[in-house]
């Protein structure tokens, strides 16, 4: 769909060599032949991506005064880069709108992030004359036999987010879930029922409900991340 960042890597990114991972949010990499402690927001298992000697790619902490200067955005486990920050599909689905390169976006003039509608909070709301399109994103860096599969581990966070677009399609609300894909040899999606069985029920559920799924690959570069093709959804 469009070969540019839409989202760009600020400056003083850098490359570094991944060592181990611990508690979660840490990583430890080795940069100009130091040990460096490293941030990553990626609170998924990463499972087959963490492999000690790989090359991977950090940003700068915003805030200089931050205790770890660095966060993880793309890892190298295997040949091509793998995006693995998850604030990225958040981030990137306000650009995509900007861009109208989603159909379904099409014709909404306002984007607000971090909706509030009844108990729940989605990651955004696009608002036009016919109404409004309340979105959730998730960021997906699995692939098992060319289906891009979410979640990588049981996530009973990821249910609950299912269960209220359920409801809330029952309501007549338009609602749909933004699946981007961070690694290119994602050839279709579906959801990961050998790892989150519960999570798999509840996405079909959602398809027959009217929840609309809107998968896509990103363009994954030192320089930024861009969005690529679209990617069909597995059938039951």
């Amino acid at each position: 769909m469009t070969n540019h960042a839409l989202l760009c890597f600020p400056d003083k990114s850098r490359t570094a060599v991944f060592l181990r991972r611990e508690k979660r949010f840490l990583v430890e990499v080795e940069m100009d032949g130091d040990r460096v402690w490293a941030h990553t927001n990626n609170s998924g298992s990463m499972l087959g991506l963490l492999r000690p000697g790989m090359e991977v790619f950090l940003s700068p902490a915003a805030n200089p005064k931050r205790k770890l200067p660095f966060t993880l955005e793309l890892v190298k486990p295997f040949g091509d880069w793998i995006g693995v920050n998850t604030l990225t599909p958040n981030r990137l689905l306000k650009r995509v709108w900007e861009e109208e390169l989603i159909p379904e976006m099409h014709g909404y003039e306002d984007f607000k992030a971090e909706a509030k509608i009844g108990d729940s909070r989605l990651d955004a709301r696009l608002d036009g004359p016919d109404g409004s399109f309340w979105i959730e994103a998730k960021n997906v860096t699995l692939v098992e036999d060319g289906v891009a599969c979410f979640p990588d581990a049981v996530t009973t966070r990821g249910q609950k987010h299912l269960a209220e677009l359920i409801t809330l399609a029952g309501q007549n609300v338009r609602v749909g879930c933004f699946y981007l894909v961070q690694r290119p040899d994602g050839e279709c999606f579906g959801p990961a029922d050998f790892i989150d069985p519960e999570f798999a029920r509840l996405f079909y559920e959602a398809v027959r409900a009217g929840v609309e799924m809107l998968p896509y690959v990103a363009e994954v570069s030192e320089e930024g991340i861009g969005l690529g093709r679209r990617l069909q959804v597995v059938q039951t």
